[in-house]
């Protein structure tokens, strides 16, 4: 009787953890899709060569600062571009 009850209360907490776990995975993987998206749009419009800049390169660097970092990844990148500072 103790056991089942142990096990109900284990697997709710379990549940419960996971439930957590899962929102800030879904929040990262939403995060990390947005960052490569805007670098991704600021060389489809072109909009660094409205300050003299060239496109930013999709270097294994960029993708990867982009795709952890999400959306602050992805102004750094365009900030390192626009001091000229690229990172290659």
């Amino acid at each position: 009787m103790y056991i089942d009850l142990a096990l109900i209360v284990a697997g709710i907490l379990i549940a419960i953890v996971m439930i957590f776990i899962l929102k800030d995975i879904v929040k990262i993987i939403i995060n990390s899709i947005l960052g490569l998206l805007i670098v991704f749009f600021v060389n489809y419009f072109d909009l660094l060569a409205y300050v003299g800049r060239p496109d930013i390169e999709f270097t294994p660097v960029n993708i990867l600062l982009c795709a952890i970092g999400g959306i602050p990844g992805a102004l750094i990148v365009i900030i390192l571009q626009l001091t000229g500072t690229p990172i290659t």
